[in-house]
Protein backbone atom coordinates (compact mmCIF):
# COMPACT_ATOMS: atom_id res chain seq x y z
CA UNK A 1 0.00 0.00 0.00
CA UNK A 2 1.31 3.43 -0.95
CA UNK A 3 2.52 5.58 1.93
CA UNK A 4 0.40 8.66 2.57
CA UNK A 5 1.69 12.09 3.60
CA UNK A 6 -0.53 14.12 5.93
CA UNK A 7 -1.07 17.46 4.21
CA UNK A 8 -2.81 20.77 4.79
CA UNK A 9 -4.14 22.97 1.99
CA UNK A 10 -4.95 26.60 2.87
CA UNK A 11 -7.67 28.28 0.81
CA UNK A 12 -6.82 31.96 1.29
CA UNK A 13 -9.69 33.59 -0.61
CA UNK A 14 -10.06 36.09 2.27
CA UNK A 15 -6.39 36.25 3.20
CA UNK A 16 -4.58 34.71 6.15
CA UNK A 17 -3.45 35.88 9.57
CA UNK A 18 -1.95 34.06 12.51
CA UNK A 19 -5.18 33.95 14.51
CA UNK A 20 -7.22 32.85 11.47
CA UNK A 21 -4.84 29.95 10.89
CA UNK A 22 -4.77 28.91 14.54
CA UNK A 23 -8.58 29.12 14.72
CA UNK A 24 -8.88 26.87 11.66
CA UNK A 25 -6.44 24.36 13.15
CA UNK A 26 -8.54 24.15 16.31
CA UNK A 27 -11.64 23.76 14.15
CA UNK A 28 -10.20 20.63 12.52
CA UNK A 29 -9.19 18.98 15.76
CA UNK A 30 -6.30 20.60 17.62
CA UNK A 31 -7.72 20.56 21.20
CA UNK A 32 -8.23 23.98 22.77
CA UNK A 33 -7.39 22.74 26.26
CA UNK A 34 -4.06 21.28 25.11
CA UNK A 35 -3.24 24.50 23.25
CA UNK A 36 -3.78 26.48 26.44
CA UNK A 37 -1.58 24.05 28.36
CA UNK A 38 1.21 24.41 25.79
CA UNK A 39 1.02 28.20 25.76
CA UNK A 40 1.25 28.16 29.56
CA UNK A 41 4.78 26.76 29.14
CA UNK A 42 5.90 30.12 27.73
CA UNK A 43 7.49 32.68 30.07
CA UNK A 44 4.96 35.22 28.80
CA UNK A 45 2.16 36.88 30.74
CA UNK A 46 -0.24 39.76 30.29
CA UNK A 47 -2.70 38.23 27.87
CA UNK A 48 -6.03 36.42 27.76
CA UNK A 49 -6.93 33.91 25.05
CA UNK A 50 -10.54 33.99 23.83
CA UNK A 51 -11.86 31.35 21.39
CA UNK A 52 -15.44 31.70 20.21
CA UNK A 53 -17.58 30.36 17.37
CA UNK A 54 -18.87 33.12 15.10
CA UNK A 55 -20.83 33.45 11.86
CA UNK A 56 -18.99 34.99 8.91
CA UNK A 57 -21.17 35.35 5.83
CA UNK A 58 -23.16 32.26 6.72
CA UNK A 59 -20.08 30.15 7.55
CA UNK A 60 -19.51 28.94 11.10
CA UNK A 61 -15.88 29.63 12.05
CA UNK A 62 -13.69 29.83 15.14
CA UNK A 63 -12.47 33.29 16.08
CA UNK A 64 -9.33 33.37 18.20
CA UNK A 65 -8.53 36.64 19.94
CA UNK A 66 -5.46 37.36 22.06
CA UNK A 67 -6.37 40.19 24.39
CA UNK A 68 -3.20 41.86 25.66
CA UNK A 69 -3.09 44.22 28.63
CA UNK A 70 -0.78 47.23 28.73
CA UNK A 71 2.00 45.21 30.36
CA UNK A 72 1.96 42.78 27.46
CA UNK A 73 3.02 45.27 24.78
CA UNK A 74 6.76 45.05 24.34
CA UNK A 75 9.08 45.93 21.49
CA UNK A 76 11.15 42.77 21.26
CA UNK A 77 14.03 41.94 18.97
CA UNK A 78 14.71 38.51 17.49
CA UNK A 79 17.09 37.52 20.30
CA UNK A 80 14.40 38.30 22.89
CA UNK A 81 11.89 36.07 21.11
CA UNK A 82 14.44 33.26 20.68
CA UNK A 83 15.10 33.40 24.42
CA UNK A 84 11.38 33.19 25.18
CA UNK A 85 11.10 30.10 22.99
CA UNK A 86 14.26 28.44 24.35
CA UNK A 87 13.32 29.08 27.98
CA UNK A 88 9.94 27.37 27.50
CA UNK A 89 9.14 23.69 28.04
CA UNK A 90 7.89 23.27 24.46
CA UNK A 91 9.00 20.26 22.44
CA UNK A 92 12.12 20.62 20.25
CA UNK A 93 10.01 20.37 17.07
CA UNK A 94 7.68 23.19 18.12
CA UNK A 95 10.63 25.32 19.21
CA UNK A 96 12.43 24.84 15.90
CA UNK A 97 9.36 25.57 13.75
CA UNK A 98 8.56 28.70 15.77
CA UNK A 99 12.14 29.97 15.48
CA UNK A 100 12.15 29.40 11.72
CA UNK A 101 8.98 31.49 11.29
CA UNK A 102 10.22 34.34 13.49
CA UNK A 103 13.60 34.34 11.74
CA UNK A 104 11.91 34.59 8.33
CA UNK A 105 9.83 37.46 9.65
CA UNK A 106 12.86 39.27 11.08
CA UNK A 107 14.78 38.91 7.83
CA UNK A 108 11.87 40.44 5.89
CA UNK A 109 11.61 43.38 8.29
CA UNK A 110 15.39 43.90 8.09
CA UNK A 111 15.30 44.09 4.28
CA UNK A 112 12.42 46.56 4.38
CA UNK A 113 14.15 48.87 6.87
CA UNK A 114 17.67 48.39 5.51
CA UNK A 115 19.21 47.35 8.83
CA UNK A 116 20.82 44.15 10.21
CA UNK A 117 18.45 41.51 11.55
CA UNK A 118 19.63 41.95 15.14
CA UNK A 119 18.60 45.62 15.04
CA UNK A 120 14.99 44.86 14.16
CA UNK A 121 12.37 45.53 16.82
CA UNK A 122 9.16 43.84 15.85
CA UNK A 123 6.72 46.35 17.40
CA UNK A 124 3.24 44.90 16.69
CA UNK A 125 4.68 41.74 15.17
CA UNK A 126 6.74 40.98 18.27
CA UNK A 127 3.87 41.61 20.64
CA UNK A 128 2.37 38.85 22.75
CA UNK A 129 -0.47 38.13 20.34
CA UNK A 130 1.91 37.24 17.50
CA UNK A 131 4.06 35.11 19.79
CA UNK A 132 0.95 33.20 20.83
CA UNK A 133 -0.25 32.84 17.22
CA UNK A 134 3.05 31.57 15.82
CA UNK A 135 3.88 29.18 18.64
CA UNK A 136 0.27 27.98 18.73
CA UNK A 137 0.36 27.26 15.00
CA UNK A 138 3.69 25.42 15.32
CA UNK A 139 2.27 23.30 18.13
CA UNK A 140 -0.96 22.51 16.24
CA UNK A 141 0.94 21.40 13.13
CA UNK A 142 3.04 19.07 15.29
CA UNK A 143 0.03 17.75 17.22
CA UNK A 144 -1.88 16.98 14.02
CA UNK A 145 1.16 15.32 12.43
CA UNK A 146 1.20 17.66 9.42
CA UNK A 147 4.03 16.87 7.00
CA UNK A 148 3.28 19.15 4.02
CA UNK A 149 1.59 22.54 3.71
CA UNK A 150 0.26 24.03 0.48
CA UNK A 151 -1.70 27.23 -0.13
CA UNK A 152 -3.82 28.87 -2.79
CA UNK A 153 -3.04 32.25 -4.28
CA UNK A 154 -3.30 34.76 -1.45
CA UNK A 155 -5.93 37.52 -1.46
CA UNK A 156 -4.01 40.35 0.21
CA UNK A 157 -6.59 43.15 0.02
CA UNK A 158 -5.89 46.74 -1.00
CA UNK A 159 -5.71 50.33 0.26
CA UNK A 160 -3.68 51.44 3.27
CA UNK A 161 -3.25 50.26 6.83
CA UNK A 162 -2.20 52.28 9.89
CA UNK A 163 0.82 51.14 11.89
CA UNK A 164 3.32 52.71 14.27
CA UNK A 165 5.11 54.29 11.26
CA UNK A 166 1.89 55.84 9.88
CA UNK A 167 -0.12 54.81 6.82
CA UNK A 168 1.47 52.12 4.67
CA UNK A 169 0.16 50.42 1.52
CA UNK A 170 -1.43 46.99 1.43
CA UNK A 171 0.25 44.57 1.35
CA UNK A 172 2.44 45.97 4.10
CA UNK A 173 6.13 46.17 3.08
CA UNK A 174 7.15 43.24 5.28
CA UNK A 175 4.26 41.19 3.91
CA UNK A 176 5.23 42.04 0.33
CA UNK A 177 8.79 40.97 1.07
CA UNK A 178 7.61 37.66 2.54
CA UNK A 179 5.40 36.98 -0.48
CA UNK A 180 8.23 37.13 -3.00
CA UNK A 181 7.84 34.03 -5.16
CA UNK A 182 4.30 33.39 -3.88
CA UNK A 183 1.32 34.27 -6.12
CA UNK A 184 -1.12 36.80 -4.67
CA UNK A 185 -3.74 39.28 -5.84
CA UNK A 186 -5.26 42.47 -4.41
CA UNK A 187 -8.95 42.44 -5.35
CA UNK A 188 -11.45 45.15 -4.46
CA UNK A 189 -11.57 44.86 -0.65
CA UNK A 190 -9.89 47.87 0.96
CA UNK A 191 -8.52 46.00 3.98
CA UNK A 192 -5.29 44.25 5.00
CA UNK A 193 -6.24 40.60 4.52
CA UNK A 194 -2.78 39.05 4.76
CA UNK A 195 -0.81 40.01 7.86
CA UNK A 196 2.97 39.71 8.24
CA UNK A 197 2.43 36.82 10.65
CA UNK A 198 0.22 34.94 8.21
CA UNK A 199 2.63 35.61 5.35
CA UNK A 200 5.59 34.43 7.46
CA UNK A 201 3.95 31.07 8.18
CA UNK A 202 3.07 30.50 4.52
CA UNK A 203 6.51 31.62 3.29
CA UNK A 204 8.38 29.51 5.82
CA UNK A 205 6.38 26.27 5.72
CA UNK A 206 4.56 26.34 2.35
CA UNK A 207 5.71 23.80 -0.26
CA UNK A 208 3.60 24.99 -3.19
CA UNK A 209 1.07 27.66 -4.12
CA UNK A 210 -1.93 27.56 -6.44
CA UNK A 211 -4.53 24.82 -6.99
CA UNK A 212 -4.76 21.83 -4.66
CA UNK A 213 -1.76 19.55 -5.22
CA UNK A 214 -2.25 16.47 -7.39
CA UNK A 215 -3.48 13.45 -5.47
CA UNK A 216 -4.69 15.44 -2.44
CA UNK A 217 -7.79 14.00 -0.74
CA UNK A 218 -9.23 15.92 2.22
CA UNK A 219 -10.67 14.34 5.35
CA UNK A 220 -11.45 17.47 7.39
CA UNK A 221 -12.40 21.07 6.59
CA UNK A 222 -12.05 23.85 9.16
CA UNK A 223 -12.62 27.60 9.20
CA UNK A 224 -10.76 30.30 11.11
CA UNK A 225 -12.44 33.69 11.32
CA UNK A 226 -10.86 37.08 10.73
CA UNK A 227 -11.78 40.28 12.52
CA UNK A 228 -13.49 42.08 9.64
CA UNK A 229 -17.05 41.77 8.36
CA UNK A 230 -16.65 41.88 4.58
CA UNK A 231 -18.70 41.43 1.44
CA UNK A 232 -17.22 37.92 1.32
CA UNK A 233 -16.92 35.53 4.29
CA UNK A 234 -13.84 36.67 6.19
CA UNK A 235 -12.54 33.20 6.91
CA UNK A 236 -9.53 31.04 6.15
CA UNK A 237 -10.63 27.64 4.87
CA UNK A 238 -8.27 24.82 5.83
CA UNK A 239 -8.34 21.33 4.37
CA UNK A 240 -6.59 18.50 6.21
CA UNK A 241 -5.96 15.40 4.15
CA UNK A 242 -3.37 13.15 2.56
CA UNK A 243 -1.24 12.94 -0.57
CA UNK A 244 0.35 9.69 -1.76
CA UNK A 245 4.04 9.90 -0.91
CA UNK A 246 5.03 9.10 -4.49
CA UNK A 247 3.16 12.22 -5.66
CA UNK A 248 5.57 14.44 -3.74
CA UNK A 249 8.77 12.44 -4.02
CA UNK A 250 11.75 14.52 -5.03
CA UNK A 251 10.60 17.72 -3.35
CA UNK A 252 13.21 17.65 -0.60
CA UNK A 253 16.46 19.33 -1.50
CA UNK A 254 19.93 17.85 -1.10
CA UNK A 255 21.65 14.52 -0.75
CA UNK A 256 19.21 11.62 -0.52
CA UNK A 257 20.43 8.64 1.54
CA UNK A 258 17.70 6.19 0.49
CA UNK A 259 18.88 2.86 -1.04
CA UNK A 260 18.58 3.64 -4.76
CA UNK A 261 19.55 1.30 -7.59
CA UNK A 262 19.93 1.68 -11.34
CA UNK A 263 19.05 -1.32 -13.50
CA UNK A 264 20.34 -1.74 -17.06
CA UNK A 265 19.54 -4.23 -19.81
CA UNK A 266 21.09 -4.22 -23.29
CA UNK A 267 18.56 -5.28 -25.94
CA UNK A 268 19.32 -5.80 -29.65
CA UNK A 269 16.46 -8.01 -30.87
CA UNK A 270 13.21 -6.36 -29.77
CA UNK A 271 10.47 -4.58 -31.70
CA UNK A 272 10.90 -0.87 -30.76
CA UNK A 273 7.11 -0.44 -30.68
CA UNK A 274 7.12 -2.28 -27.34
CA UNK A 275 9.27 0.17 -25.42
CA UNK A 276 6.51 2.64 -24.55
CA UNK A 277 4.40 -0.16 -23.07
CA UNK A 278 7.39 -1.58 -21.15
CA UNK A 279 8.25 1.82 -19.71
CA UNK A 280 4.69 2.20 -18.41
CA UNK A 281 4.93 -1.25 -16.80
CA UNK A 282 8.21 -0.31 -15.11
CA UNK A 283 6.71 2.87 -13.69
CA UNK A 284 3.75 0.86 -12.39
CA UNK A 285 6.20 -1.53 -10.71
CA UNK A 286 7.80 1.35 -8.77
CA UNK A 287 10.47 2.78 -11.06
CA UNK A 288 11.16 6.46 -10.32
CA UNK A 289 12.54 7.12 -13.81
CA UNK A 290 12.98 5.08 -17.00
CA UNK A 291 15.09 5.96 -20.05
CA UNK A 292 16.42 4.53 -23.30
CA UNK A 293 19.94 4.96 -24.70
CA UNK A 294 21.06 3.95 -28.22
CA UNK A 295 24.21 1.80 -28.06
CA UNK A 296 26.42 -0.34 -30.31
CA UNK A 297 26.92 -3.94 -29.15
CA UNK A 298 29.31 -6.66 -30.29
CA UNK A 299 29.65 -7.29 -34.01
CA UNK A 300 28.58 -3.67 -34.60
CA UNK A 301 24.92 -4.34 -33.81
CA UNK A 302 22.79 -1.24 -33.06
CA UNK A 303 20.87 -1.79 -29.82
CA UNK A 304 19.04 -0.06 -26.98
CA UNK A 305 20.04 0.13 -23.33
CA UNK A 306 16.93 0.10 -21.13
CA UNK A 307 17.61 1.81 -17.77
CA UNK A 308 15.54 2.61 -14.70
CA UNK A 309 16.05 4.28 -11.33
CA UNK A 310 14.37 2.50 -8.40
CA UNK A 311 14.37 2.00 -4.68
CA UNK A 312 15.97 -1.21 -3.48
CA UNK A 313 12.68 -2.73 -2.31
CA UNK A 314 11.33 -2.63 -5.90
CA UNK A 315 14.20 -4.69 -7.32
CA UNK A 316 12.32 -8.00 -7.60
CA UNK A 317 9.28 -6.43 -9.30
CA UNK A 318 11.43 -4.51 -11.78
CA UNK A 319 13.40 -7.64 -12.66
CA UNK A 320 10.16 -9.53 -13.24
CA UNK A 321 8.87 -6.88 -15.66
CA UNK A 322 12.10 -6.81 -17.66
CA UNK A 323 12.28 -10.60 -17.98
CA UNK A 324 8.59 -10.98 -18.83
CA UNK A 325 8.09 -8.02 -21.14
CA UNK A 326 11.41 -7.66 -23.01
CA UNK A 327 13.58 -10.08 -24.97
CA UNK A 328 16.42 -9.62 -22.46
CA UNK A 329 17.52 -12.66 -20.44
CA UNK A 330 19.50 -10.72 -17.87
CA UNK A 331 20.19 -7.31 -16.35
CA UNK A 332 22.60 -5.59 -13.96
CA UNK A 333 21.90 -3.55 -10.85
CA UNK A 334 24.22 -1.08 -9.16
CA UNK A 335 23.71 1.32 -6.23
CA UNK A 336 23.59 5.08 -6.75
CA UNK A 337 23.05 8.21 -4.69
CA UNK A 338 21.32 11.33 -5.89
CA UNK A 339 21.15 15.02 -5.06
CA UNK A 340 17.92 16.80 -5.88
CA UNK A 341 16.66 20.36 -6.02
CA UNK A 342 13.73 21.63 -4.02
CA UNK A 343 10.68 21.96 -6.26
CA UNK A 344 7.72 24.27 -5.63
CA UNK A 345 4.82 25.34 -7.80
CA UNK A 346 3.26 28.72 -8.38
CA UNK A 347 0.39 29.64 -10.67
CA UNK A 348 0.65 32.56 -13.08
CA UNK A 349 -2.35 34.09 -14.80
CA UNK A 350 -2.31 34.65 -18.53
CA UNK A 351 -5.21 36.43 -20.29
CA UNK A 352 -6.46 33.04 -21.50
CA UNK A 353 -6.05 30.98 -18.33
CA UNK A 354 -3.75 29.94 -15.50
CA UNK A 355 -0.46 28.11 -16.00
CA UNK A 356 1.31 26.14 -13.29
CA UNK A 357 5.04 26.88 -13.12
CA UNK A 358 7.64 24.71 -11.39
CA UNK A 359 10.41 26.62 -9.62
CA UNK A 360 13.46 24.58 -8.69
CA UNK A 361 16.09 25.77 -6.23
CA UNK A 362 19.27 24.37 -4.77
CA UNK A 363 21.11 25.66 -1.70
CA UNK A 364 18.84 28.68 -1.59
CA UNK A 365 19.31 29.70 -5.24
CA UNK A 366 16.79 29.28 -8.05
CA UNK A 367 18.24 26.94 -10.67
CA UNK A 368 15.30 26.47 -13.05
CA UNK A 369 11.87 27.93 -13.85
CA UNK A 370 9.65 25.79 -16.08
CA UNK A 371 6.00 26.32 -17.15
CA UNK A 372 4.01 23.08 -17.12
CA UNK A 373 3.80 21.66 -20.61
CA UNK A 374 0.18 20.46 -20.48
CA UNK A 375 -1.15 23.82 -19.23
CA UNK A 376 0.67 25.69 -22.03
CA UNK A 377 -0.35 23.14 -24.63
CA UNK A 378 -4.03 23.46 -23.72
CA UNK A 379 -3.97 27.26 -24.15
CA UNK A 380 -1.96 27.04 -27.38
CA UNK A 381 -4.42 24.58 -28.92
CA UNK A 382 -7.44 26.65 -27.88
CA UNK A 383 -5.99 29.86 -29.33
CA UNK A 384 -4.20 28.40 -32.32
CA UNK A 385 -0.94 30.02 -31.22
CA UNK A 386 2.54 28.45 -31.22
CA UNK A 387 3.21 26.51 -28.04
CA UNK A 388 6.56 28.25 -27.59
CA UNK A 389 4.81 31.64 -27.46
CA UNK A 390 2.59 30.55 -24.56
CA UNK A 391 5.58 29.03 -22.77
CA UNK A 392 7.54 32.27 -23.20
CA UNK A 393 4.68 34.39 -21.83
CA UNK A 394 4.19 32.09 -18.85
CA UNK A 395 7.94 32.15 -18.13
CA UNK A 396 7.99 35.94 -18.33
CA UNK A 397 5.16 36.18 -15.79
CA UNK A 398 6.79 33.65 -13.50
CA UNK A 399 10.12 35.49 -13.46
CA UNK A 400 8.49 38.42 -11.70
CA UNK A 401 8.07 36.15 -8.65
CA UNK A 402 11.70 35.00 -8.63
Amino acid sequence: MATKCKTIYLDCFAGISGNMLLGALIDIGAPEELLRAELAKLPVTGYELSITRVDKGGISALYLDVRVDDAGHHHRNLADIMNIIEQSALTPVVKETSKQIFTRLAEAEARVHGVPVDEIHFHEVGAVDSIVDIIGVAWAFDYLGVEQIYASRLHVGSGFVKCCHGLIPVPAPATAELLRGIPFYQGDIAKELVTPTGAAVVATLGRGYGPMPDGFISSHVGYGAGTWDLDIPNVLRLYLGEIPADAISGQIEGQDDKPYLVVEANIDDQNPELYSYIMDKLFAAGALDVWLTPIIMKKGRPATKLSALLLEDCQAKIAEVILEETTSIGMRFYPVTRAIANREFIVVGLPWGDVKVKISSYQGKICNVAPEYEDCRKIAEELGLPLKVIQHLALKEAMSFC
